[in-house]
């Protein structure tokens, strides 16, 4: 198990090494001048070549992200061009903002799911299979605008029973902010449901065919039995890596629903900082997502080690 966690440990810190490769040359290359960004187009060309130089992007390009990275494993992000300011203050809030409400959609959506997949799995074939896989397929298939802006017409306008935007302000209580989370949730559990829902019903199906499932209904075991100790924990192992590559989606990947609901989370602050050309946050943003995406996954390949000892033996050979 030591030696299974030390390699994805290593492959983990590889994959951040090289999207720290891709995330800096990529804003480089950029047409772009920091020193007239933030002087603006008035500003005189001796200022903006002073500027720069003072920034140091007039330095060669390895030598800036040697320099970039160092600061990076210190905790420094840089300074944003726009505010002129420190970078990670604006990262660690709007990623605080975007957890609250990636673990609110996984709290709805991951048990209806599951459950949806599990039944339509022991229907198969018929009507509640058909509903549940067409239900799903249907929601998946709805951007997140469209039912965002349906939700909101519908609850907050037409019935006026939740906020229309998601920031309750500051000093908001753990209830209110919950509430003004609702309506944001319910366009990303209608993409999630179909995805987590369909292979949850194909692991189950496997499971429920497997020579084990047979072999523990020939031994005379109840079939909830049967479902629980021995179908559900092998069914549940494509569901889990679903799980876990979602979870980048929802904590950078939401610029839609972020901007339409005014929420001030990790995608809506990269989408502002392209438009802005503030790189240092730009890049800083990414870089966040795609921790969040090894975490994810080095956390969803722990659980599956664990429900499946098989994995772990190959994994150590």
């Amino acid at each position: 198990m030591a030696l299974f966690l030390l390699r994805r440990l290593g492959l983990m810190i590889l994959t951040l090494w090289i999207l720290s490769l891709i995330v800096f040359f990529a804003g480089q290359i950029l047409p772009s001048d920091p020193g007239r960004i933030i002087l603006g187009n008035l500003a005189s060309p001796s200022s903006v070549q002073a500027l720069d130089h003072k920034l140091g992007v007039d330095r060669p390009l390895l030598t800036r992200y040697l320099s970039w990275l160092g600061g990076l494993l210190h905790g420094d992000f840089g300074t944003s061009y726009t505010y002129q300011s420190a970078v990670e203050p604006f990262v660690r809030a709007a990623l605080i903002n975007s957890v609250k409400l990636a673990v609110l959609a996984f709290v709805i959506v991951v048990p209806l799911g599951i459950i949806g997949g599990v039944v339509a799995a022991l229907y198969a074939g018929r009507g509640a299979d058909r509903v549940i896989s067409v239900t799903g397929l249907s929601l998946s298939s709805v951007p997140e605008f469209v039912s965002g802006i349906v939700v909101i017409v519908i609850f907050g306008i037409a019935l006026k029973v939740l906020p229309v935007t998601a920031s309750a302000g500051a000093g908001a209580g753990a209830f209110n902010q919950f509430r003004h989370l609702i309506l944001p949730a319910i366009p990303l559990v209608f993409v999630l449901f179909g995805y987590i829902a369909r292979m949850a019903r194909a692991g189950t199906i496997e499971a429920l065919n497997s020579d084990y499932a047979r072999t523990a209904v020939l031994k005379g075991l109840p079939r909830r039995t049967v479902i629980r100790r021995h179908v559900l924990r092998n069914s549940l192992l494509p569901t889990i890596t679903v799980i876990a590559t979602q979870t980048g989606y929802l904590i950078g990947g939401l610029v839609v629903v972020e901007t339409l609901f005014n929420y001030q989370g990790l995608g809506n602050l990269i989408f502002k900082a392209a438009q802005a050309k503030d790189f240092a946050m730009l890049e800083a943003g990414v870089l966040v997502i795609g921790v969040v995406y090894v975490l994810a996954t080095l956390a969803a390949d722990l659980l599956l080690t664990l429900l499946n000892p098989r994995l772990r033996i190959g994994g150590t050979e």
